[in-house]
């Protein structure tokens, strides 16, 4: 990768967290967010990424903060784990940028994106995850594409593309981007100048490969957990069904006092120079101290 992404809010996320002596960034990707929060004083990160490729990346992209800085290959659904492997007890934020990155979108033999060509994979953990987005797509019953199409990818049109799916496979298995996009392409209508009709399913497809939601619940209470008094959760989602966990989350947790009565959002500088912070929703709640102390 030649240039490293553009983090998305990387201002906004900065001072959240400024100051704090210790921030765990549970989903690493490039380092963006990591470097943003080295240059601006914290003292330690520990960044985790389930993606081994992405590990590696941040921790060459990062290697002036040697002793400041060190990633791990680690789902955050085991953040509790990997903090007390790295020696950490407590930490004053956690913060997730969560989603595909940039950089597995820009690979087209990860299979995360309908515009390259490329094999139907979609795992971010490419040695422990056994399943691929090909074996979804041509195992799971129509039913259960429909359903997985309609709750993940928010799909108007999930069984129509379902059925597509399924007669396509029919005549032999779906291998790559390009034959699933095209199938889903003859099965949604195409707004003029709206986005590529499927966009949704694959969206969809990767957060069931990856269990990205049940990976966000199991882990939002590790951080919480982790945090010392004042210390403060940072989450960047992207897509409502991520945000509404987040947003529950904080709601129903006594410990937690909300910062951002409303998502914070990029602007349209920030959008225009990264297009991919459009859909960018960043919510930050800070751990109570006296329900810390207790």
């Amino acid at each position: 990768m030649d240039s490293p992404h553009r983090p998305a809010l990387a201002s906004e996320v900065v001072e959240l967290l400024r100051g704090k002596a210790v921030v765990i960034d549970a989903t690493v990707g490039a380092g963006g967010h990591a470097e943003a929060l080295l240059q601006s004083g914290v003292d330690t990160v520990l960044g985790l990424d389930r993606d081994a490729s992405a590990v590696e990346l941040a921790s060459g992209r990062l290697a002036r903060f040697a002793g400041r800085f060190r990633a791990v290959v680690s789902p955050f659904s085991r953040l509790a784990e990997a903090a007390a492997d790295a020696g950490i007890d407590r930490a004053g934020g956690v913060l997730y940028d969560l989603g595909v990155s940039s950089m597995q979108l820009d690979e087209p033999e990860r299979g995360f994106s309908y515009r390259l060509a490329g094999p139907l994979d979609m795992r971010m953990d490419r040695s422990g995850q056994v399943r691929a987005a090909g074996d979804v797509v041509n195992t799971y019953r129509q039913e259960d594409l429909e359903r997985i199409l309609a709750d993940y990818g928010e799909e108007r049109f999930a069984r129509r593309v379902s059925k597509a799916i399924v007669r396509a496979r029919a005549r032999g298995n779906l291998r790559t981007t390009e034959e699933l996009a095209a199938v889903v392409a003859g099965a949604v209508p195409r707004q003029r100048g709206g986005p590529h009709p499927a966009r949704r399913t694959f969206q969809a497809l990767r957060i069931e490969v990856n269990q990205e939601l049940e990976e966000l619940a199991a882990s939002l209470p590790q951080a919480v957990g982790l945090l010392e008094p004042e210390g403060r959760l940072v989450v960047l989602s992207y897509h409502s069904l991520e945000d509404r966990i987040v947003k529950q989350f904080v709601r129903a947790d006594p410990s937690l006092r909300s910062i951002t009565k409303k998502p914070v959002r990029a602007s349209a500088a920030e959008i225009e120079a990264n297009p991919r912070a459009r859909s960018v929703r960043l919510r930050a709640a800070e751990l109570v101290a006296s329900e810390a102390a207790a």
